[in-house]
């Protein structure tokens, strides 16, 4: 593909990533290592896509929405950048990751713009159930909103997409060499902290076993990644099943 058309499918692909068209299925899809899938196609470079986007998602393992779906930063956004950048420039990974942060707080920004302007929306549908117009407050509810992230979400990444290479490559040409070191120190560092939030997140006492247990069942028995998921996916339903039988029981 050319630069011009994969420029054009990923603006395209955070736009509709974004849309939260189903929650349980836009959750998935606004992830760096699913979106570096999509990016792996367009290249033709699945394994670096997948390295560089499962870079960015340890960044972001423990970020979650806050209530009224608020987000500190935009997986989605630094992904849809930061790995077709560094997949046209060969950018070692860990330069990527820490390069990725500052597009996912840009992101932020522009999902607050976009609540600003879908406050018209909820006004004009306000409006239509007024005169019970139905089809004016779909239009409002899902029409008019989708149509306005698009301009607001697809000419970053475009642009992003289409200069990036040379943009980025001169940049990386013109900073010197202990800065572009740091920034592998620093890609190196974020995922750490994205373990931290993590365990943050599942820092209850009754759940810290478990993570005590993949952590070690990996370190002494050598399984890779694919294999602590399979088991892990196991144990985690076989504990659900479990712990419904005791509620139904009690």
């Amino acid at each position: 593909m050319s630069t011009f058309t994969i420029a054009i499918l990923m603006g395209l692909l955070y736009w509709f990533v974004r849309l939260r068209f189903g929650y349980t299925l836009s959750a998935q899809l606004l992830q760096p290592v699913t979106i570096a899938v999509f990016v792996g196609l367009f290249y033709g470079d699945m394994t670096n896509a997948m390295i560089i986007g499962a870079g960015i998602q340890l960044v972001y393992l423990g970020v979650t929405s806050t209530p009224g779906g608020n987000v500190p930063s935009d997986p989605a956004l630094a992904a849809c950048i930061a790995i077709p950048v560094a997949l046209q420039t060969g950018m070692e990974p860990a330069i990527a990751v820490a390069l990725a942060v500052p597009f996912g707080v840009l992101g932020v920004f522009g999902d607050q713009l976009r609540r600003t302007i879908n406050a018209t929306f909820v006004h004009m549908a306000d409006r239509y159930a007024e005169e019970a117009n139905t089809k004016g407050i779909m239009r409002a509810a899902f029409l008019y909103p989708a149509f306005a992230g698009f301009l607001i979400r697809f000419p970053p990444v475009f642009i992003a997409t289409y200069y990036g290479e040379a943009v980025v490559t001169k940049f990386l040409d013109s900073i010197p060499l202990w800065l572009t070191h740091s920034f592998e120190i620093m890609g190196g560092i974020l995922p750490a902290l994205g373990f931290a939030l993590t365990i943050m997140v599942i820092g209850k006492k009754k759940l810290l076993p478990f993570f005590i247990l993949g952590f070690f069942t990996v370190k002494y028995f050598q399984i890779d990644v694919m294999a602590a998921a399979i088991f892990g996916t196991c144990l985690a339903l076989l504990y659900m099943s479990l712990a419904n039988k005791e509620g139904a029981e009690a």
